[in-house]
């Protein structure tokens, strides 16, 4: 009924979408006489913002056709490596040859697409070989082919590691980071040679328990009854997926811009402004930004539930009885942190994170206690909240340098030297951050 009720609204308001989109169309049109009356800017602005605050946005393209290696541009094309139902591996081909490291970024699958990563992906590129997990939309996947829970997810990372072979890097941004750990720590614990050299948690809930945020809170207030009644629909019957459980992106959508409401509506009063100024490229970031946030897929029902019960209310991973369930064979395998002792660990945390707070990534480094301690890393940015851990200046200029470090310091391959100056990756001292000191700067 809910996901009903939903394309019911976007259905009712296509018309008057369409006749926004039409006025704006005349007045910003020079040959219409239209566009000159004093008030054109305005009513066109409205036009705009209404049309664009009311209608459904698409899956975006990554659109990386090009990277500076050098000093010298280089052709770039996406290679579907391997496509599964709920997910594709790409990679991103590079039109020269090289001997970088190989590194995998693990997408979240929470409601946005693996284009949110773009910048990520981008600032990667240029010193190494990028793959990245793909995971479509679940209400476009029929019920025939299946379906995704942690466990599967867990297989779906080790499989694609070992796909891309030994000496793997991989890097977890966001939910991710408690798979891709469970993985890391199975394949440790089975001395699989594929185990990754490194991998590189990014404001991941390893330990939801250390710091409080709205997300944390929601899920230990409410039974997971409640999630399941409340938040957890079926597809409707004109949907591929049609009849599968789903959380809807919608949902983790409006969940989302609740917890920051007074910014994304000053960032669209701000944009209405610069339409009116004729602000044509401050206004065109906004578009950009906004077309690939509002951009929202759905997750299936089963993936949903079970990270809510096993990471954010029963903690298990932290508290040591977390388990793995192979999807292939049904038998279930412990997750034993302390079995890592080949893959380095690096945790990057954000200061004013309000997704995953500080404290609770760099728990990782706690639970790896056979970990060599020349294998700990950690970088916390200050001044920048969840989103700008991986995307913007801040993570172009001062996190990003310190990963291709930390890659590069634990790779075994002979690769190519990085030519520009980078910032040292940091050891971690065994250290947690002052949580409330740090939070009170937000």
């Amino acid at each position: 009924m809910l996901y009903h009720l939903y394309d019911a609204w976007h259905t009712a308001m296509a018309p008057a979408r369409l006749a926004a989109e039409a006025t704006k169309i005349a007045l910003q049109n020079p040959l219409s006489p239209f566009a000159y009356m004093p008030a054109a800017r305005t009513i066109a602005a409205s036009c705009e913002l209404f049309e664009r605050t009311t209608r459904k946005f698409g899956k975006p393209e990554f659109g990386i056709e090009s990277v500076k290696i050098d000093g010298k541009k280089v052709k770039v094309t996406e290679e579907v490596v391997d496509e599964r139902p709920f997910c594709t591996l790409t990679h991103f081909k590079r039109n020269v040859k090289r001997n970088d490291p190989k590194v995998l970024i693990v997408a979240p699958m929470s409601g946005h697409f693996a284009t949110l990563l773009r910048g990520t992906v981008e600032a990667m590129l240029p010193n190494h070989e990028v793959y990245i997990t793909e995971w479509v939309d679940a209400r476009l996947v029929p019920i025939r082919d299946g379906r995704v829970n942690l466990d599967d997810y867990v297989a779906y990372v080790m499989d694609y590691i070992r796909i891309i072979g030994e000496n793997t890097h991989v890097m977890a941004v966001c939910q991710p980071a408690v798979p891709v750990f469970m993985a890391v720590a199975v394949m440790n614990a089975q001395k699989d040679k594929f185990a990754p050299a490194s991998m590189t948690l990014m404001g991941g809930p390893i330990d939801p328990r250390v710091s409080k945020t709205a997300v944390t809170e929601l899920a230990e207030q409410r039974p997971l009854s409640w999630f399941e009644q409340s938040v957890v629909t079926n597809v409707p019957f004109y949907y591929p997926g049609a009849g599968r459980r789903v959380y809807p992106g919608f949902l983790q959508l409006s969940g989302f811009m609740q917890m920051n409401l007074d910014r994304h509506v000053g960032s669209h009063l701000k944009f209405f402004q610069h339409l009116i100024q004729g602000d044509g490229e401050d206004a065109e970031k906004h578009r950009k930004f906004y077309d690939e946030y509002l951009a929202v897929m759905d997750l299936t029902g089963e993936f949903y539930l079970q990270t809510v019960e096993m990471v954010f209310q029963k903690h298990l991973l932290p508290i040591g009885e977390m388990k793995w369930k192979d999807p292939k064979t049904d038998k279930l395998h412990p997750v034993d942190a302390t079995e890592i002792t080949h893959t380095a660990l690096m945790t990057v945390e954000g200061e004013l994170d309000d997704i995953s707070a500080l404290g609770q990534t760099i728990a990782a480094h706690g639970l790896c206690k056979n970990l060599p301690a020349d294998k700990h890393y950690n970088h916390l940015q200050e001044g920048v909240g969840h989103y700008g851990i991986f995307n913007g200046r801040r993570w172009r200029d001062e996190i990003q340098p310190r990963i291709a470090d930390f890659i590069r310091k634990i790779d075994k391959s002979k690769y190519t030297p990085i030519v520009k100056s980078i910032k040292t990756a940091q050891q971690w001292d065994g250290d947690i951050p002052d949580i409330k000191k740090s939070q009170s700067k937000g």
